[in-house]
């Protein structure tokens, strides 16, 4: 009998989404959080940046939630590998978390997945 549970989405930023990057799979569950750039109505399409990086985001599935540009957005959802490497986070839960300090998010970021190394490496 399959798993069908939802997995929790894994933290990453933006500049983690590469094709050669560990999280870089189709269907890895992640959790993104970035700044939106566009919205398109018509096609429920988002595009967040984060520094120098860009993720399409499909909308499709939420509801309630209404769109700003220049806004801060998480979203949590599964990536979708298009053929030419491009990504498409299918969000299944998105917030506008304005107000959020993106250079300290990031920075406990590093600091999470440096104290997950040194606990891999210490068990």
């Amino acid at each position: 009998m399959g798993s069908s549970a939802i997995k929790s989405g894994a933290l990453v930023s933006l500049q983690d989404l590469y094709p050669s990057s560990p999280f870089f799979k189709q269907g890895a569950s992640v959790r993104v959080m970035a700044k939106l750039q566009e919205y398109s109505v018509e096609t429920a399409i988002v595009i967040v940046v984060d520094g120098n990086a860009s993720l399409k985001v499909n909308t499709q599935h939420l509801r309630d939630l209404t769109f700003r540009v220049g806004s801060i957005y998480k979203f949590i959802g599964e990536l979708l590998i298009q053929p030419d490497n491009e990504a498409i986070l299918q969000a299944r839960v998105g917030g506008n978390v304005d107000g959020i300090d993106l250079n300290l998010y990031h920075q406990s970021l590093q600091l999470l997945r440096q104290f997950q190394a040194d606990h891999i490496s210490t068990t």
